[in-house]
């Protein structure tokens, strides 16, 4: 498998120099494995499919001479789309107000129940915790070293506010190595 935040360092110059921001890096495993990596206009949030193009060129180019991976993959060079992962600090402030899915790393006591996963209106930052109202619970205060994935959720509010710009994108470009 390869690491992560190897291949952070060796994107994330090639993101900036283009003029966009790095969201997520990611690598699975499988019978064709994929590094997937996911870039937004830092303005708009959004990216048009030409770019990411240009953008897969030039990392493609960058990782067939670093070589950090062993073996075959494809590369996937996206936006993060309208109900994108939640990656970073900026985000969660961003999509205050809009819901969104948490999962936890380890399941928490709520109500007595045991939760790994929550669903509800996402409240921004507090320090280092996110603050998720979600129903029957109230207001929540979730760590963010305690937090595995998290997700905006694709609601007629967020379709409205998150309208992509003329010639948006949806599909990723792919490029075989």
């Amino acid at each position: 498998m390869a690491d992560l935040e190897q291949l952070r360092a060796l994107i994330e110059p090639v993101v900036k120099t283009s003029g966009f921001e790095l969201v997520r890096v990611r690598f699975s495993s499988g019978r064709t494995p994929v590094l997937q990596v996911m870039l937004e206009d830092p303005d708009t949030g959004q990216i048009q499919v030409d770019d990411c193009a240009a953008v897969s060129r030039r990392i493609s180019a960058l990782l067939d001479e670093a070589d950090p991976i062993p073996s075959d993959y494809v590369l996937e060079v996206s936006s993060p789309g309208i109900d994108r992962p939640l990656t970073r600090r900026k985000d969660y402030e961003r999509y205050a107000g809009h819901d969104a899915r948490v999962e936890l790393k380890e399941a928490m006591a709520t109500e007595g129940a045991s939760r790994k996963r929550l669903q509800g209106l996402l409240l921004g930052l507090v320090d280092d915790a996110v603050r998720l109202r979600v129903e029957g619970l109230g207001e929540l205060l979730l760590p963010l070293a305690d937090i595995a994935g998290a997700k905006l959720l694709l609601t007629e509010r967020l379709i409205a506010e998150t309208m992509p710009h003329p010639a948006g994108t949806e599909n990723p470009e792919e490029t075989r190595n």
